[in-house]
């Protein structure tokens, strides 16, 4: 037993004593859009076309017409229909329209929850003044070369008119200088173009602050945590807390800076346990305790690409190989799982079973007194009969593991030997040679040349070898072959139960289009705050 004279996690330290703790809690995704689509309808992003083929991993702006389609049924919307009262607070990055700017086709509002109070897309670099996120970066990139283009063009077609080499109208001239000077200058703005676009709060389908101030979103959040609680305590409620903590450009305030001996990340990851200590002190104020199932997860792991400085700024993973954006590894899928319920789940439970986020989709339904659909695949497993002991292993026979739309790897757990196998079909190729993640690029591909495929595919036991570090072999494993045939048999009926759907993530759905872009002023001039005049009325508040 290790004992520490510090908790820099204190409030995340108590839920994990007084619940379940998940152990082998699998995400279906290692990048957020997809991840939290599996969360929310319990199915594999595939199936319901959250996922790219081409490199679009998550959706790329707010003013995109990608998302969660409509006929997707999350468990928000079955509670919804049970009488609950449901609520989102905090990130959703699931998309928000499809035809006009306020159709809401993709908003959490049209998918089961009453209220929603967040930033409909995610955080970023550009939310930050001073960083910089990989897509400004290759935008300014791709205008700048533009810009140059153009003024050579420009140039050239000026020197042979006025040689007298090029026939014609000046024309030609002008519109090349024109193209070159649009260029030039949405290359310069470009980082305050982003921060309006994709930078706000919303309540319900009224922008209340465009660009959004930092500083303040952490009390903000907390504030409505609480007033929620307190609205629907009289009744059943369902609060999804989506933190916009532990994710790049971990925003920190002030009283957290510079309090953790592990940099900024620290900072970051204590600042989102006290307000978890906030959420739970909300609970126990109003007498809800008891009677309240909390549930703390992380939908991927930790970015080992995301450095500032030799300060590692994106997290870390621990004993697990890879980090997020890679399909395979445990590094990108393996996150946290907690669960408490007092009187109910006995605490200090630990569960070594395969689990998976998709899971809490069959088990929050089928305790709020709902039905799980029968018209579709549900991958989840309800997970109530693992928590409570009345079974001893998870429904989770097979799992698997996708990067965009490829099947990169695949778990099989051999409950009558307590093994836990695991093969990838493919992996990224870390660069520099010998480095653990793909350095000098945000997030590692899922397919090109930037990948290696595996034939035979590399096999692990993750029972004895939970960091992936020694495959295995036909020499050094009696039962490589039984596992690869096993794997395969049931990869094979995986993929007959899949179905053709447009895939969301895919261009021209995750292309930024003007006229879908939210905007609290005349576009393209987005700007409002009105969280500091709380007097006055938003729009279209439902």
């Amino acid at each position: 037993m290790l004992h520490l004279e510090h908790s820099w996690t204190p409030n995340v330290d108590r839920l994990a004593a007084d619940g379940v703790m998940l152990t082998q809690h699998i995400a279906a995704a290692s990048v957020c859009t997809p991840s939290r689509a599996a969360f929310l309808t319990g199915r594999y992003p595939l199936r319901s076309g959250m996922v790219s083929s081409n490199g679009y991993r998550v959706l790329q702006w707010t003013g995109v017409s990608g998302g969660l389609p409509p006929n997707e049924t999350t468990f928000a919307k079955i509670l919804k229909d049970k009488g609950y009262a449901t609520g989102l607070i905090g990130k959703w990055h699931l998309g928000l329209n499809c035809e006009s700017s306020d159709d809401y086709c993709h908003h959490p509002l049209s998918h089961g929850f009453d209220h929603f109070y967040g930033m409909p897309f995610s955080m970023m670099g550009d939310c930050e003044p001073g960083e910089v996120s990989e897509k400004r970066a290759g935008l300014e990139h791709k205008l700048n070369v533009c810009s140059h283009v153009m003024a050579l063009a420009a140039f050239t077609l000026t020197a042979g008119k006025l040689t007298r080499l090029v026939a014609g109208s000046w024309t030609l001239v002008i519109c090349s200088a024109i193209v070159a000077l649009l260029c030039l200058t949405t290359s310069y703005f470009m980082g305050a173009l982003i921060v309006h676009a994709d930078c706000f709060l919303m309540r319900n389908h009224a922008i209340t602050e465009q660009p959004m101030s930092l500083q303040r979103t952490t009390a903000l959040m907390l504030k409505e945590v609480s007033s929620f609680v307190k609205r629907n305590k009289q009744g059943p409620f369902l609060l999804f807390v989506s933190f916009l903590h532990v994710h790049t450009p971990l925003i920190t305030t002030e009283n957290f800076r510079g309090r953790s001996p592990h940099g900024l990340y620290g900072d970051n990851t204590e600042e989102m346990d006290w307000m978890v200590g906030q959420i739970l002190d909300t609970l126990d104020t109003e007498g809800l305790t008891n009677s309240t199932l909390v549930y703390f997860t992380s939908d991927h792991g930790g970015s080992l690409e995301a450095q500032f400085g030799n300060h590692q700024y994106g997290g870390w993973n621990g004993i697990y190989k890879g980090g997020k954006g890679m399909g395979g590894w445990e590094g990108g899928i393996r996150v946290p799982g907690i669960l408490r319920w007092p009187g109910v789940l006995p605490a200090g439970r630990l569960i070594h079973e395969p689990t998976s986020l998709m899971d809490v989709f069959p088990t929050v339904v089928q305790l709020g007194g709902g039905q799980v659909p029968h018209d579709r695949v549900i991958d989840g497993r309800d997970l109530l009969p693992l928590l409570l002991g009345t079974a001893q292993h998870s429904e989770h026979e097979f799992l698997m593991h996708y990067c965009e739309s490829f099947l990169h790897a695949a778990r099989w757990h051999q409950r009558n030997r307590g093994a836990v196998w695991k093969v990838h079909y493919v992996t990224p190729v870390f660069h520099p040679d010998g480095a653990g993640a793909c350095y000098g690029r945000g997030v590692c591909p899922c397919s090109g040349d930037k990948v290696a495929h595996h034939d035979p595919p590399l096999l692990f036991d993750l029972s004895r070898d939970p960091s992936e570090a020694h495959a295995l072999t036909p020499d050094t494993e009696s039962s490589f072959h039984e596992v690869m045939e096993r794997i395969t048999k049931a990869v094979e009926d995986h993929r007959r139960t899949l179905s053709p759907v447009p895939l969301q993530l895919d261009m021209p759905d995750n292309l930024w289009k003007p006229w879908l872009q939210p905007c609290c002023g005349r576009f393209p001039l987005c700007w409002c705050d009105r969280e500091a005049d709380p007097q006055e009325p938003t729009a279209r508040e439902n």
